[in-house]
């Protein structure tokens, strides 16, 4: 093969190829000078068809309930308190929350994924004593459960 017809052979084959790997080797002919040959390896990367109006979809994160455990040291006033300032509910959102929790044992006081849920439920962890009462010796009990 002359280098001429080489070289159209690649540059046809780097215009049908996405990725084209060459190397010349030169080998000695029987005494003759080396002569150049030209060998290729071409691996092709396909590309990946998508329509130009679908986007990925974003695959939607797990849901947590912030639950609120009920005990005889906490007043209704605290309850109210807590809600106000770490959930920003109004008065009486928080009074509704204190209702139920007495009522049931438990509240739901929040909805949301799961990092924001751990971040609540430590929060009403943290929170303090009941200044309204003299039972009381800390945070209410607060946890974490997937909503089903």
């Amino acid at each position: 093969m002359s280098n001429s017809h080489e070289t159209s052979a690649v540059s046809t084959e780097a215009v049908t190829s996405v990725f084209v790997l060459a190397k010349r080797i030169s080998q000695p002919h029987q005494g003759h000078r080396a002569q150049s040959m030209f060998e290729s390896d071409t691996a092709v990367a396909e590309p990946i068809v998508r329509p130009k109006n679908q986007k990925p979809k974003n695959k939607k994160q797990p849901r947590y309930h912030v639950i609120l455990w009920d005990d005889p040291e906490h007043t209704f006033e605290y309850v109210i308190e807590m809600m106000q300032n770490l959930f920003r509910l109004n008065p009486a959102d928080g009074h509704r929350i204190a209702e139920e929790v007495d009522r049931t044992g438990r509240a739901i006081c929040l909805t949301t994924t799961r990092e924001h849920a751990e971040l609540k439920r430590d929060q009403i962890r943290g929170f303090g004593r009941d200044p309204h009462s003299t039972k009381s010796t800390g945070s209410m009990a607060a946890s974490i459960e997937p909503e089903f």
